[in-house]
């Protein structure tokens, strides 16, 4: 399902460059920089892309690239704002070390002693994990991205509800994994400490002190800004709009939107331990710490190809290695139609910003390694020639195994049910709810920010295949499939989903479709039911719900699921049913996985 955020990128000639230096060039690094990076917007066709550079305490080339609007030829300039996506990390984790310094929070505590209502999947990540494990990506969680991505809410306090449910897939700090969920809970820490949101928070604490007073926090306010970037996709040669993507809870993991100007005022106080201009905007203690290594990424073992490039670490927010020889500190982002990199070597005190309305875009990290060559001074490696080069391999490769493919399928099969049964509601709490609708003997289902088209694979198995505005590719599958299972009674009881790679496929159960019963009408179906010798006591509970009870067993609620049809709470596959003779209820079936079993009313 990952192809859904990654774009097809496919190389044709494109030439525009528009855009204005915000000084001159005439250092001999840069010459011939312009040209370099005119080739990589034509090699991987972007719409367009801004680059800042700055050494020590100045911005020494700041440039735009392309186009901020492809249909109306609108050019980037270093003004142009973006969506840096991941990129906020840096911001949001700032802020707890602006509140550390204050004397607000302890990095070393649990984050459930500032979120009383936080629960983890088990006993071992709610008693080890702390603060500093949400900021390094080492608490055992992957990343759940669906989670969020596909079942969109602007409640945060819902997401933080879900986290009780995400499965872990090894032990606390036993692993670095990437996860966003975590950089939603420092920011909803920091809205606990401080009684105001998140956003809130990043502009007074971060913005306005950087002069950063063109950057936003969310989609509604780059709509309205004065040079807001549109997103594109490159499919199949094709420079596709797309729409703006509402991170909208998740909003402390990525949602900051800004230009190469302003960002570059970012970069100098993070190469100057936290101060612009002499003014300490983030505490210098706190600088050194997050761009310091917390967690192992990867083995980051040297290759034959780039043997001075190795290490692979990461602090607070900031991804850390040793690039030809120079400490860097980098993280990148990626939102709908949007690429960036944020970089700066401490050491040589020179800082690199690259923003991209491209989805899912080479362009950052080509043009950052290209100008890091040139202001290091450092052997300069053709990096444009090469991904274009691995690029074009991996496509001769994916187009020789696309031929000897063998499809999975199992011939001559057909669905268990009519292809109604398989509409309906189902949910799983650490997701959401998903409906399946039928229409002409196919099944859909609408997300907020997507349509799927489920296509029969075998037996109650189905593709999962997007529905774009430019129709439906059939050859666009899904990476997970659509499993449906059945209860005891043969009845589709949820559907099973891969969405997370590293853990065991989710279980999306059946969500029972409720029938209202008028209160007043509760108290005909209560009374006293004997089948084997017991009796079954069926009450009115709190002048709205019907409740059972059962000798030596607990309470079981009565939830309506048809004309005097019910459900036990909790009780998967346990149903019962009042009959009616002459205006009374007579007598009372349950129907359990291990019969049906009649009951007369005393």
């Amino acid at each position: 399902m990952q192809r859904l955020l990654i774009a097809v990128l496919v190389a044709i000639t494109f030439q525009i460059s528009f855009g204005q230096k915000k000084s001159s060039s005439t250092d001999p690094r840069l010459t011939g920089l312009d040209a370099d990076l005119q080739k990589v917007l034509d090699t991987w066709k972007a719409a367009g892309f801004a680059v800042a550079v700055v050494e020590k305490n100045k911005v020494i080339y700041a440039k735009g690239f392309g186009y901020r609007d492809y249909e109306k030829k609108l050019p980037v300039t270093p003004n142009t704002l973006f969506a840096i996506g991941s990129c906020t990390k840096a911001f949001t984790s700032s802020l707890l070390g602006i509140l550390r310094e204050q004397g607000k929070v302890d990095l070393n505590e649990s984050p459930r002693k500032y979120l009383q209502n936080l629960k983890f999947y088990n006993a071992e990540m709610d008693n080890n994990i702390i603060i500093k494990d949400l900021m390094s990506h080492r608490t055992g969680l992957p990343r759940h991205d669906y989670s969020w991505y596909i079942f969109q809410t602007s409640n945060r306090d819902s997401l933080v509800a879900r986290i009780a449910y995400l499965k872990p897939f090894t032990g606390v700090r036993k692993s670095w994994y990437y996860n966003n969920f975590m950089f939603l809970l420092q920011g909803v820490i920091t809205e606990h400490l401080t009684d105001t949101s998140w956003e809130n928070n990043i502009r007074e604490k971060l913005l306005k002190p950087l002069n950063m007073t063109t950057s936003n926090v969310s989609t509604g306010e780059l709509e309205k800004a004065n040079e807001p970037a549109l997103g594109y996709n490159l499919e199949k040669g094709k420079i596709h709009k797309m729409k703006y993507y509402d991170i909208a809870a998740m909003s402390p993991a990525g949602s900051i939107n800004s230009s190469v100007n302003e960002m570059s005022n970012w970069v100098r106080a993070w190469m100057y331990g936290g101060k612009l201009d002499g003014k300490e905007i983030v505490p210098a203690s706190y600088v050194r710490e997050a761009i310091s290594s917390q967690m192992v990424v990867g083995e980051g073992l040297p290759d034959p190809e780039h043997p001075d490039i190795q290490f692979s670490t990461y602090g607070y927010g900031w991804f850390l290695g040793s690039y030809k020889g120079h400490y860097r500190v980098e993280h990148g982002g990626n939102i709908d139609g949007f690429s960036a990199s944020t970089s700066f070597f401490p050491r040589d005190s020179v800082g690199i910003v690259v923003l991209v309305n491209q989805n899912s875009s080479v362009v950052p990290g080509l043009v950052r390694n290209i100008i890091a060559d040139r202001m290091l001074k450092t052997s300069r490696t053709d990096w444009n020639k090469e991904d274009k080069d691995r690029r074009d391999n991996a496509e001769k490769e994916a187009a020789s195994a696309s031929k000897a493919k063998s499809t999975s399928n199992v011939k001559g099969t057909k669905t268990s049910h009519a292809i109604t049964d398989y509409a309906g509601r189902f949910g799983c709490q650490g997701y959401g709810e998903l409906t399946v609708t039928s229409k002409q003997d196919s099944l859909f289902i609408q997300f907020k920010t997507m349509k799927i088209w489920l296509r029969h694979k075998h037996y109650d198995v189905f593709d999962a295949i997007p529905v774009t505005d430019q129709g439906i590719d059939t050859t666009n599958v899904l990476d997970t499939n659509f499993n449906y299972r059945t209860n005891d009674f043969g009845e589709i009881a949820m559907i099973t989903l891969k969405l997370e790679p590293t853990v065991d496929a989710l279980e999306f159960k059946r969500v029972p479709l409720l029938t209202p019963v008028d209160k007043s009408l509760l108290g005909k179906y209560a009374g006293d039911y004997e089948v084997g010798g017991m009796t079954a006591h069926v009450f009115v509970k709190n002048e709205k719900t019907l409740a059972l009870t059962v000798p030596g067993q607990p309470e079981y609620e009565l939830i309506p699921n048809g004309p005097n049809k019910f459900i036990l709470k909790n009780m998967e596959g346990f149903k019962c049913e009042f009959i009616e003779s002459n205006g009374v209820f007579s007598e009372m079936v349950f129907i359990q996985p291990n019969g049906t079993f009649k009951a007369k009313r005393k």
